[in-house]
């Protein structure tokens, strides 16, 4: 795909985002944080606190009437910002990669000022009579139990997201009517969209033939193993060496 094929496509209706921001700011006061525009969408803050009732107020609001939820997706924010991968078998540093290990103080003081900021849950609204959409974060104040409010009783719509995201994330909706797993086996232990969750799983299933029936039990047919993240990079100099081999080549005589 050409840049100019993945570009976003330009607004047609030029500041019709901005009046957007503006009913918003209008409806819901100091209780939502604007930010920029990207890639042709407008995002918002909201805290945990004020969610149920914002969420309300971006359906019945004259200029919002976001009367959809299209769409629930939870975050983990987990590393997020560091430069040193913590993996067992390899490091940052080497070649081409260019970082320094973060070391304890700055570790400490990294993770005092994300705390509250690990878990994020992410709401995309449509509007289909104003023909306007909205993405709205809403981040989990506790990182070690996240919750944030249902918005089940606001867009009915939201019900199995909400579902899916406590399932893959561990993310509880408060005021849910049937939060319980929705993709993962009803033994499963853990959530496997977490960034500290285990490659190969806490447990694995098998059939017992002496109890007849399915098990649980510790993961001891797949290895561990790490994943680091890998960068090729097209290198002049390879080049270079090609077309010195072909100057110092004779041609072929016919």
């Amino acid at each position: 795909m050409s840049p100019e094929t993945s570009a976003a496509t330009p607004d047609p209706h030029p500041g019709r985002l901005e009046a957007l921001g503006a009913a918003i700011t209008r409806a819901c006061t100091d209780r939502v944080a604007l930010l920029p525009v990207h890639v042709g969408q407008l995002t918002c803050i909201v805290p945990a606190e004020h969610w149920g009732d914002v969420a309300m107020l971006l359906r019945d609001s004259e200029g919002l009437q976001f009367e959809s939820c299209v769409d629930v997706c939870g975050i983990d924010y987990l590393d997020y910002g560091k430069s040193e991968w913590e993996t067992t078998a390899a490091t940052g540093r080497g070649f081409s990669r260019g970082v320094e290990p973060m070391g304890e103080e700055v570790a400490a003081t990294y993770a005092a000022s994300t705390a509250g900021r690990r878990f994020a849950v992410v709401y995309h609204l449509l509007s289909v009579s104003l023909n306007q959409r909205l993405r709205v974060r809403v981040y989990c104040p506790d990182d070690d139990e996240p919750v944030v409010d249902s918005v089940c009783d606001v867009w009915a719509g939201a019900n199995w997201f909400e579902r899916e995201a406590f399932d893959l994330f561990g993310i509880v909706f408060e005021g849910h009517p049937d939060l319980r797993r929705i993709l993962t086996d009803y033994g499963f232990v853990g959530h496997p969209f977490r960034k500290d969750f285990p490659l190969i799983g806490n447990v694995e299933v098998r059939y017992d033939e002496a109890l007849g029936r399915v098990i649980y039990e510790p993961v001891t047919s797949v290895e561990p193993r790490v994943l680091v993240p890998r960068t090729i990079r097209h290198d002049s100099r390879y080049d270079q060496a090609q077309a010195e081999k072909a100057l110092d080549t004779p041609p072929v005589q016919k």
